[in-house]
């Protein structure tokens, strides 16, 4: 069944994976900041073991073995790193330039709510300058709790003056579709870096591989 579009007010994204086709550029960065750390994981491992906020992914990782000055420092590292491997390939996934276009032609509001720090958020809209399109941005460094809390949606919502039920929201990982799923909205699942099978448990209302596919879900 299609969703209409026009009956929601508001649609939010996650950013990385979903706005840009960049997990592998992260989980590269990963890599090499873990070997520098003593752990050597391939790139299957790294993607399996990382998931949320970078300092509370290294205290998962390391426990006690680093101070919180030091994963703080290891954390915003392993995004210059990132940053620097990205920054000649930074891209929207294909169709999202037009869909954006489109959401702002419809009045929809459009929101970002990210596990990413402040300075991926910047690197991205500023670099591919779209940051007027969105009423709001909620990045890592300002929320309690990462994903799969809800909170990032939900302080997204509430910052787009709206109620979940009047959003959808696009995600692209389990912990994010998590997410997403307990703030309350519509989920659609972009495939990306998983696939749909890994989605079982969650209520999820379809999937697409790119926003050119948006078509197949949405009626405009």
């Amino acid at each position: 069944m299609k969703i209409d579009l026009q009956s929601f007010k508001g649609v939010i994204f996650d950013m990385d994976g979903t706005m840009i086709d960049n997990m592998l550029i992260h989980h590269q960065a990963w890599q090499k900041k873990l070997s520098e750390l003593g752990m050597e994981l391939n790139l299957q491992e790294v993607k399996e073991s990382i998931h949320g906020v970078n300092e509370e992914i290294l205290t998962r990782l390391f426990g006690d073995r680093l101070s919180k000055v030091e994963r703080k420092f290891h954390a915003d590292d392993k995004e210059a790193q990132y940053r620097l491997l990205y920054k000649d390939s930074l891209k929207l996934i294909d169709g999202l330039d037009e869909f954006l276009q489109f959401l702002k032609e419809k009045k929809i509001k459009i929101g970002i709510g990210t596990a990413a720090p402040k300075e991926n958020v910047d690197f991205v809209l500023d670099t591919l300058s779209i940051r007027p399109l969105f009423g709001a941005v909620v990045d890592a460094g300002m929320v309690e709790k990462g994903k799969p809390n809800p909170e990032i949606f939900l302080k997204t919502i509430h910052q787009l003056g709206l109620l979940p039920e009047e959003c959808i929201i696009f995600e692209d990982s389990p912990t994010g579709v998590e997410a997403a799923v307990r703030s309350g909205a519509t989920v659609i699942v972009v495939t990306t870096t998983h696939q749909p099978n890994e989605f079982k448990k969650f209520p999820v209302h379809g999937f697409i591989k790119d926003f050119l596919g948006c078509g197949n879900l949405f009626k405009f």
